[in-house]
């Protein structure tokens, strides 16, 4: 298999897992395309039923038997086709060697985060930037999106959490590049999973689906200024103290989503570059319509490039009709730059 990433996780209770990973496939796989299902070596079947696939996973899936699945499936934004692996394991293997309980990636890094693109740059100047820029924009959507379609593809709120990572590990959730969480009230979840996981070190994976006060408790048992080291942010925020997470914990939950989305403002360097991105991704939308209108094929994984997106790339904050929340960034760069801004800005960082 080729290198894979980003890699979508998404918990949720075993007796619910099953109806959660096929409501998952029926909104993520191409319909009528073929469903590749694997429960052993000796369990497979191939189909182009979905039906047919999650009676396979019900018949079997127990103990040590996990559902592996592999399909063609269309990003809703860029309308591109592409091959992705899923995974639903059992609570046994969970406890065994987490790993999901969900798990969705392509099967080609490189098929999502294309390394070359064809770009028509007309008359302006080459811009490593802008470039960069360009390649944040094509995929961005798509990334939210599938996020979405794997935690909740539909109302029934089975999955209260997820996240997404460039790593094959669900690492934690402010050093993810995107997570999602069913409820705007327990955004704070995401510093008190992270404090935990770096802590206590736990498995996210394992713990993802405890409460709100069970983590609050985890937090308080800590030692008093106790601190986790973090990678990223500025210099006075590259660890996160107990104190500040049982802060945040007891702040309103309306005061840390307004924090979080006054922080996520594209930072001078990305408004410098944004306008020559927006002008080559237009033109290079008109490629099928303009004949004859020069392209260039530009490799966006050159170590500036990928400078940039670490450095640069923008946060968003996305409330969606259901209550829940989406943070994201570039798989390239992690969640903890946009969170220690918005506790700074409450004053809770300490």
């Amino acid at each position: 298999m080729s290198e894979s990433g980003p890699c979508f996780y998404a918990w949720c209770h075993e007796a619910e897992r099953i109806d959660a990973f096929a409501a998952a496939l029926s909104a993520i796989v191409v319909p009528g395309g073929l469903i590749r299902v694997s429960m052993s070596s000796e369990k497979e079947c191939n189909t182009q039923s979905m039906d047919e696939a999650v009676a396979m996973i019900r018949a079997h899936f127990s103990g040590m038997m996990n559902a592996s699945v592999s399909f063609a499936a269309m990003l809703s934004v860029s309308e591109r086709v592409i091959e992705f692996g899923s995974l639903c394991y059992t609570e046994e293997s969970e406890r065994r060697r987490p790993s999901g309980p969900l798990l969705l990636h392509p099967c080609d890094k490189w098929d999502f985060l294309p390394r070359e693109l064809n770009l028509a740059l007309g008359s302006g100047p080459r811009s490593i930037e802008a470039e960069a820029a360009v390649a944040w924009l094509a995929v961005h959507d798509d990334l939210e999106d599938l996020l979405v379609r794997l935690c909740a593809p539909d109302a029934s709120g089975r999955v209260p959490t997820g996240a997404c990572t460039n790593a094959w590990d669900w690492i934690a959730p402010i050093e993810m590049c995107a997570t999602y969480n069913a409820s705007a009230a327990e955004l704070a979840r995401d510093l008190a999973l992270s404090w935990v996981h770096l802590h206590d070190k736990e498995s996210v994976s394992r713990i993802a689906g405890m409460s709100q006060e069970a983590l609050h408790a985890r937090v308080d048992a800590a030692p008093r200024g106790a601190r986790v080291a973090l990678k990223g942010g500025s210099e006075f925020s590259r660890s996160l103290s107990r104190e500040t997470v049982l802060k945040a914990l007891a702040a309103p939950p309306s005061a840390l989503l307004d924090a979080l989305e006054a922080s996520a403002v594209p930072d001078d360097a990305w408004r410098a570059a944004a306008p020559r991105a927006r002008e080559i991704l237009d033109l290079t939308e008109q490629i099928e319509e303009i004949k004859g209108l020069p392209t260039s094929r530009v490799d966006t994984t050159t170590r500036r490039h990928v400078r940039f997106l670490e450095e640069h790339a923008p946060f968003r904050v996305r409330c969606l009709p259901s209550g829940g929340v989406v943070l994201a960034t570039h798989p390239y760069r992690s969640l903890w730059p946009l969170w220690s801004d918005a506790l700074f800005v409450l004053g809770l960082m300490s």
